[in-house]
């Protein structure tokens, strides 16, 4: 009976335990001969014979990702500029074959093509580049603000998107400055020392006479700012007064060595006709050799005059671009002896806003004169 039970598939009462026990000893010792069998296979396989010296090299085999490094610096390979080598900050261009570019690196490739009348190539495969035929990655842009990078003053990994806000507001260890800076506290420290330092400085504490010498120097700036300002609003109360948007467009000269230089159209401003001219550098042998680029123009009157013109102006940003130029007011009195000023320098900010002019097909700005009264 017991036996055709266990045909059957059921075990006697006496035995039920047993039975089950010794089979899952068994398959338990099964399973760890061949876990153990299994393991000496593949020792067996990653001893393998010793290489033989004449065999042509194998192929590199692949290495696990936890062996390579973090994604993160994985990614850094890949997302950086090609021209720099570095994660780009802000846009990030890329050529009609995908290859990445930084906005700043981007322009100044564009620049140097303008002052060498080449036209711009893609560094890595030498397709045209311009700013037609290329297109900001936005997926590239977003997937560099979500990587970490380090605080440069607590040394915490932030998300690029948040990282300057975290500098500038959040970080206890920014650098600050002392709140009686203006009195003349020079003192500069982690964010986090400050009020201790605040509750023991000795500025407030200083005599009006070392404060009036503090004053004084803090006023003799904003008087330069003033006198700027009230330049201008005393030229706005002038009877003729005359402004237009003036376009230079790129020429090169006739030398043997050709010097590039701007030139407007004709353009009447007050009944007179004008152009305006603008060189590179001062018109520079190899302005694209320098890594300081600055523009200067000059006014010229076109028009014949029977008696002198006596004029200020000053050139300031277009009304769509967003070149950061500080106004500064020049003055000359016109007439056909003397009909041109002198080059003046372009009182933009630094050598990369002079890169975004260069970069442009052409440079628009707003020009102002102001016809002084005798």
């Amino acid at each position: 009976m017991s036996s055709m039970e266990e045909r059957d598939g059921v075990a006697a009462p006496g035995s039920s335990s047993a039975g089950m026990g010794v089979g899952a000893v068994g398959a338990a010792v099964e399973a760890v001969a061949g876990v153990a069998a299994m393991q000496e296979e593949v020792g067996i396989r990653r001893e393998g014979p010793e290489p033989d010296p004449d065999e042509p090299p194998k192929k590199r085999v692949r290495v696990p990702e936890g062996e390579s490094g973090k994604l993160e610096e994985r990614l850094y390979s890949v997302l950086c500029c090609t021209v720099c080598l570095d994660l780009p900050k802000a846009s990030v261009y890329q050529c009609t074959n995908g290859h990445l570019m930084c906005a700043g690196c981007f322009i100044h490739l564009l620049a140097d093509s303008r002052l060498k009348e080449e036209q711009a190539t893609c560094p890595n495969c030498r397709c045209e580049i311009s700013k037609n035929l290329c297109c900001r990655n936005l997926a590239v842009e977003k997937a560099v603000s979500e990587l970490p990078t380090e605080c440069t003053f607590c040394i915490k990994q932030f998300p690029r998107s948040s990282l300057e806000r975290h500098q500038k507001e959040e970080c206890q260890d920014r650098v600050t400055q002392c709140k009686y800076k203006r009195i003349g506290c020079p003192w500069q420290g982690p964010f986090h020392e400050l009020p201790a330092h605040e509750s023991e400085c000795c500025h407030p504490t200083k005599t009006g006479t070392e404060l009036m010498g503090i004053l004084g120097e803090m006023d003799q700036s904003h008087r330069r700012d003033m006198q700027l300002y009230n330049s201008i609003f005393g030229l706005l109360c002038y009877e003729k007064i005359g402004f237009t948007e003036v376009q230079f467009r790129p020429y090169r000269t006739d030398d043997f060595i050709t010097r590039l230089y701007y030139e407007t159209p004709r353009f009447t401003v007050l009944n007179q006709t004008w152009v305006l001219k603008a060189r590179v550098n001062d018109s520079e042998r190899n302005p694209n050799l320098s890594c300081k680029r600055t523009l200067s123009f000059q006014l010229i009157l076109k028009s014949k005059v029977n008696s002198a013109l006596e004029c200020s102006f000053l050139l300031l940003k277009g009304p769509y671009d967003d070149v950061r130029i500080k106004p500064v007011i020049h003055h000359h009195s016109f007439c056909n002896d003397a009909n041109e000023t002198e080059y003046v320098p372009l009182p933009i900010s630094d050598s990369v806003e002079c890169n975004k002019l260069l970069a442009a097909k052409n440079i628009n700005l707003r020009l102002f004169i102001f016809q002084v009264q005798k």
